[in-house]
């Protein structure tokens, strides 16, 4: 061989060290990709879980309104089953500014979770009405009006309309069906 001729075997491939420094990098991108997928997976979970408290506060209030009687001023906690797992609630009931109306806090957390954590907490009011209800709604009230308008059987409203209310005719399709 000449001195200006390289050896064959030196020059085919990578070197030891650079297979070496190759693999550490993708392994350390692996890990990145691994942990991604593992926090992603998690938070998941987590998002699961939230919604599931917070179902479980909603219908713990809707339950409590539906009783058909106030609820007693007082802390409450109870458990429950709900998608294969066991919830603890809590429910503190208060008195606000308005003397008819009670205020209801629920919180929701697993059942085996510390005392003071909560997934979700849910507040809702209990009380009389300040005003009626309106029996029926006016939906063809003028825009000029101030739009629907309740109405109550026996009562006098003078920004009702004193037109009845209608029935608009069903739609129709007046385009005939697309030939082949």
């Amino acid at each position: 061989m000449s001195s200006g001729e390289t050896n064959p075997r030196f020059t085919a491939g990578f070197t030891l060290i650079e297979v070496l420094a190759a693999l550490i990098i993708v392994t350390l991108g692996m890990l990145g990709a691994i942990q991604a997928v593992t926090q992603s997976a998690g938070n998941g979970s987590y998002i699961r879980d939230k919604t599931l408290a917070h179902w479980i506060a909603m219908n713990r209030l809707t339950e409590t309104r539906l009783a058909g009687k106030p609820p007693a001023i007082e802390d409450s906690s109870g458990e429950v089953d709900y998608a294969k797992q066991r919830w603890r609630w809590t429910m503190k009931v208060s008195k606000t500014g308005v003397e008819s109306m009670l205020r209801m806090d629920v919180s929701v957390a697993p059942a085996d979770a510390a005392q003071k954590t909560a997934l979700a907490t849910v507040t809702g009011f209990y009380g009389a009405a300040i005003a009626p209800l309106p029996a029926t709604m006016d939906w063809d009230a003028q825009a000029g009006q101030g739009g629907a308008q309740p109405t109550n059987p026996g009562t006098t409203n003078p920004t009702a309309p004193t037109t009845p209310v209608t029935t608009p005719p069903p739609v129709t399709n007046s385009t005939p069906p697309p030939s082949e």
